[in-house]
């Protein structure tokens, strides 16, 4: 079995990077016309996301992270789509897009197994305490 150590780390450094990959984007599409504001805050929220994952904060802030994580999946999905209202045309599909996009993956797969991870060891404590 993984040590639940491990999970926290390998969560908190999928998050990291993906925002800190949000960031680069953000840079390098400054001046061209697209909502880099959408990197920005992707980058900004994935980054500070470190710190609650790190520091276990609480399985709330596990369950808010996947959400905000799929709606980034989401966007970048959408986005990729041919005529989008938002470009005018799809996005293409690059390597740092699709590294985001695994990484962010990654860190709902660890996250729901944390999840996991905590909801059998309180069904096993509690079996134990009766």
């Amino acid at each position: 079995m993984v040590s639940i150590k491990i999970l926290i780390y390998a969560a908190g450094a999928c998050t990291l990077i993906a925002g800190i990959l949000h960031l680069s984007l953000a840079s390098n599409f400054i001046g061209f016309n697209l909502p880099v504001g959408i990197f920005l805050v992707a980058g900004i929220g994935q980054i500070f996301w470190t710190l609650p994952i790190v520091r276990i904060w609480g399985k709330i802030w596990n369950y808010v992270g996947i959400g905000g994580t799929i709606i980034l999946i989401i966007i970048w999905t959408i986005t990729r789509y041919p005529n989008i209202p938002i470009t005018g045309r799809g996005l293409p599909v690059n390597s740092i897009g699709v590294t985001i996009e695994v990484l962010q993956i990654a860190f709902i797969i660890l996250c729901a197994l944390m999840i996991a991870r905590d909801r059998r060891t309180k069904v096993v404590h509690t079996k134990q305490l009766h």
